[in-house]
C-alpha cells in the first residue's frame, strides 16, 4: 500500500481551508484518511501554516511521499529539510495581533459641528444651477 502525505480540501467556494492528511494513495482527494498532521489556510494574510514535526517525520521516515503542494509547505516549516539532513531555512513571517482602533476623540478630535451635513443636498445644488442658467440668458 501506497501512502501518500496529501491536502484535504475544506471550507466554502472562494475560501478554500486544507488539512494535510496521511492517506492511502488510492482514495479521493478528501476521502478518508489515515491521520491528520497539519493545516493549511492559505486565505489569511499571511497564510496559516501548522505542521505537527514529530508525526510528519515519523510519515517521511517510514516511506510516506508528499505530493508537490505539501512537499512546498514542508519546505516552508523546515520539516522536509530536517528529514533530509539540509540546513533549515528562515523563519515563516508570524502575523501581529491587531490593536484596537483608537477612538476618535482620544486622537484630539473635536465634538463641535455634529449636527448637520457639511455639503449640500443635490436638489438644491439643481436649483441654483436652474437660477444661474435663467439669469445668464435674461441677461
Amino acid at each position: 500500500m501506497a501512502v501518500k502525505i496529501k491536502l484535504k480540501r475544506l471550507g466554502k467556494i472562494r475560501s478554500p481551508h486544507y488539512r494535510i492528511v496521511v492517506a492511502d494513495s488510492r482514495t479521493r482527494r478528501d476521502g478518508r484518511a489515515i491521520e491528520e498532521i497539519g493545516l493549511y489556510h492559505p486565505v489569511q494574510n499571511p497564510s496559516r501554516i501548522e505542521v505537527d514535526t514529530e508525526r510528519a517525520q515519523y510519515w517521511l521516515g517510514v516511506g510516506a511521499q508528499p505530493t508537490e503542494p505539501v512537499l512546498a509547505i514542508l519546505k516552508l516549516t523546515g520539516d522536509w529539510q530536517k528529514h533530509k539532513g539540509l540546513p533549515a531555512p528562515a523563519p515563516l513571517l508570524v502575523a501581529e495581533p491587531k490593536a484596537a482602533r483608537p477612538l476618535f476623540e482620544a486622537l484630539g478630535g473635536e465634538t463641535e459641528g455634529k449636527g448637520e451635513a457639511i455639503t449640500q443636498k443635490k436638489k438644491a445644488e439643481k436649483k441654483d444651477e436652474a437660477s444661474a442658467e435663467s439669469a445668464s440668458t435674461e441677461a
